[in-house]
């Protein structure tokens, strides 16, 4: 018998727990399918590593210069749904075997809300126009979170929940070492602490 308690409590449950996953599903793709090439699956390390990093680098160019650009910020319109129904074969799994269908639909839910919400922070890091968002102190430290990604490529993979970089050691708070950042005000500093900015550059 269908109740809708038990249903909003098991979906409750799966976006919880789906939320704790993708953070690790995100750190496990962008490291070893973005950042290498998977066989002969080079798509995604062809478009992130080679084309993205390319074009957004950790200086200035960390934001859009040439409008043409603009296109390699997002993923393809496909990767979308494929990552959500990726996300979600595990919840899928145990809904099936626990037989509570809410865990399902709190999974797909919070899989497609956490694409959602990546694809549109990284545009807003890489384009920013002073949205609203843009003006919060989460998306201030995960822009730096995510600048230091640019500056050193194996570090900070985490884009929307840096869960899995705190827990498997590719965590990076600040730069060790002085470099040459953008700057503006959803930009924060991630030099080296007692380091004066405008110092010898690497």
């Amino acid at each position: 018998m269908f109740e809708i308690p038990m249903f909003v409590s098991w979906a409750a449950i799966g976006g919880v727990g789906t939320v704790v996953y993708c953070s690790f599903f995100e750190w496990t793709l962008h490291r070893f399918v973005m950042h290498r090439p998977l066989g002969r699956f080079r798509y995604p390390f062809e478009s992130h590593a080679l084309v993205h990093h390319r074009v957004f680098r950790a200086d200035e160019s960390y934001h859009l210069l040439d409008k043409k650009d603009a296109m390699t910020i997002p993923m393809a319109w496909w990767n979308g749904p494929a990552l959500v129904v990726l996300g979600t074969v595990p919840f899928a799994a145990a809904a099936w075997w626990l037989g509570h269908w809410g865990l399902l639909a709190g999974a797909g839910l919070a899989a497609a809300a956490y694409y959602a919400t990546y694809e549109y922070i990284h545009w807003c890091m890489h384009l920013p126009k002073k949205r609203t968002v843009e003006r919060s102190g989460i998306f201030f430290r995960l822009n730096g979170h995510h600048l230091l990604h640019h500056r050193y490529m194996g570090k900070n993979f985490n884009v929307v929940l840096p869960l899995a970089d705190l827990m498997l050691g590719t965590l990076l708070r600040r730069s060790p070492i002085h470099f040459r950042q953008p700057r503006g005000p959803a930009v924060p500093d991630v030099q080296p602490r007692g380091l004066k900015t405008g110092v010898s550059q690497i």
